[in-house]
């Protein structure tokens, strides 16, 4: 009796410790606690495995090197939580880069060139947006072939050629630094902040969740849910461009296919950083962590030599397990 007694007395406690887990993993911070988590233990490593990996120079060159992928995994993640999708942001960037180089070969103000290229960027995103929620197609679809679009508009412009940008005003936005920090890493840290007043703070904000978590019901219950996504698809185009231009001010040169091999690494930030592909969930700090970790990871390995076949190896096992984790997370909150 009294040994049944104990089991049963005994039986609360594990119920009540995976409560506790589950209460902890519920918490919208769980998931950048962990990133964080992960991203100290990464420093940690390659601090260890390289003298020159935490020199200021070197963690500078991360920023940097991060900065224009950072500026676009930001707006793109807002516009994924929306329910949107867009793979034609690099392929706007290349463009950007290209219209800034031919505008300034024709004797034209280089400044006069960024403000087009980003009014072209805000036009690919209404294009974009207007396919999307007006005529109702697949965003996968319509990006894929807008980012074919410009992508060969950039390559039909160049001759598939550079187009060399050696103006020292407009270079200074790749390579200036204010106080120490490159300029590009406090650009691309003002649009994070930015972005998250915008999505944390404000009825738009709350219009972006609703909007890919449910559009049928929030649109019954009066979110403008195409206007929402209009306004997303526009921001990812400006982004676009935004960092077209510092790329192209960062390598001297305007490349038209310089940003469209770091598609993935676009998708693969927003994804790490917990942001749902099926919308409604996600997190521009958690994206942010990400970029951090992908371009510590890439600098880290390059540090020690590894392959680049083998950096390729590193970072899909990474991704695979932070997502793998955050899904098992999202499993023990339902």
């Amino acid at each position: 009796m009294n040994k049944s007694n104990s089991i049963v007395a005994g039986e609360p406690k594990p119920t009540s410790q995976r409560q506790s887990m589950t209460e902890i993993l519920a918490r919208p911070v769980a998931g950048i606690v962990v990133l964080l988590g992960f991203y100290v233990i990464l420093l940690a490593a390659f601090a260890m495995l390289s003298p020159f990996f935490l020199s200021v120079s070197n963690l500078a060159n991360i920023g940097t090197n991060m900065a224009f992928i950072g500026l676009m995994a930001a707006a793109g993640t807002p516009l994924i939580i929306g329910g949107g999708l867009d793979l034609s942001v690099a392929a706007v960037a290349g463009l950007a880069g290209v219209i800034v180089a031919l505008i300034h070969s024709n004797g034209i103000n280089i400044w006069v060139g960024c403000l087009t290229a980003l009014v072209i960027g805000a036009g690919v995103g209404i294009l974009n947006g207007v396919i999307v929620t007006k005529l109702r197609l697949n965003p996968l679809i319509v990006t894929l072939g807008t980012m074919s679009i410009f992508s060969g508009l950039s390559m039909v412009m160049t001759g598939g050629l550079s187009k060399p940008l050696f103006v020292p005003a407009f270079n200074w936005l790749g390579s200036g630094r204010i106080f120490f920090v490159p300029f590009p890493v406090i650009v691309m840290l003002i649009v994070f902040a930015v972005l998250w007043l915008v999505l944390a703070k404000t009825p738009f904000g709350r219009f972006v969740y609703a909007t890919g978590g449910n559009p049928e019901a929030s649109s019954l219950l009066g979110v403008p849910v195409e206007r929402t996504q209009m306004i997303l698809y526009v921001i990812s185009g400006i982004s676009g461009a935004a960092a077209g231009i510092i790329l192209a001010a960062m390598l001297g040169a305007a490349a038209p296919n310089a940003a469209s091999q770091h598609l993935l690494t676009i998708i693969a930030a927003i994804i790490l950083g917990g942001t749902s592909l099926f919308g409604g969930r996600g997190s521009v700090w958690g994206t942010l962590i990400a970029v951090l970790i992908l371009g510590t990871l890439n600098n880290g390995l390059t540090l020690m030599n590894v392959s680049s076949f083998w950096q390729d190896v590193t970072r899909g096992v990474v991704l695979l397990l932070a997502v793998g984790l955050d899904q098992l997370r999202v499993r023990l909150q339902g």
